[in-house]
């Protein structure tokens, strides 16, 4: 049921490193994209997969985490993604890609979420080094990158703080909060 993929679907920053995640998987994933929908039908959306741990270490340098957690830098070894997907925007096709790319990536976070699997969306990217590491065109822009893995850590929903604070925080245990507005809060009249 969606409903319970939604529920289930959460962002993970720290997964079991040693789960290793197939290439196929990731193509599986990327797959499902193909279905959805783009503005225009114009499809500009471009990917490269990565299920290598050298060249993950490569991503993952150029990747930061968690906003909210100041003093965290990341996952650590041991923790970190087992696969990457990059969602690039041909700009050969089209220099505007709209919301194709985050209707493309929660495709591909709810279809990992299915597999037993779990993500992140990372939008904070040094995106022109890591086209150069990895010698994407440069007609090809990063959008996003997914991190996909075995989740290691527990993400739980909270109601939002006093005052509508949002802010995402861990607790002595690790167990990652997320705080979520109400639905009165976001439907209008």
């Amino acid at each position: 049921m969606i409903a319970d993929l939604v529920r289930k679907n959460r962002s993970y920053r720290r997964f079991f490193e040693e789960f290793p995640i197939e290439r196929e998987t990731l193509e599986e994933l990327v797959d499902l994209t193909r279905y959805c929908a783009s503005a225009a039908n114009l499809q500009p959306l471009k990917y490269v997969l990565s299920a290598e741990p050298e060249k993950n270490r490569l991503i993952f340098k150029h990747l930061a985490w968690a906003g909210y957690l100041r003093d965290w830098n990341g996952p650590s070894e041991g923790e970190r993604p087992s696969g990457y997907i990059i969602v690039l925007g041909d700009t050969a096709i089209t220099k505007s890609f709209g919301c194709d790319h985050g209707i493309a990536a929660q495709t591909i976070l709810l279809g990992a979420t299915e597999k037993g699997l779990g993500g992140c969306m990372i939008g904070s990217v040094k995106r022109k080094e890591l086209c150069q590491a990895l010698g994407i065109p440069a007609h090809l822009e990063i959008l996003l990158v997914i991190a996909i893995g075995k989740p290691r850590e527990t993400v739980v929903i909270d109601a939002a703080g006093n005052g509508g604070d949002i802010r995402y925080w861990r607790d002595g245990q690790g167990v990652h909060h997320v705080p979520k507005r109400s639905l009165d809060e976001i439907i209008v009249g």
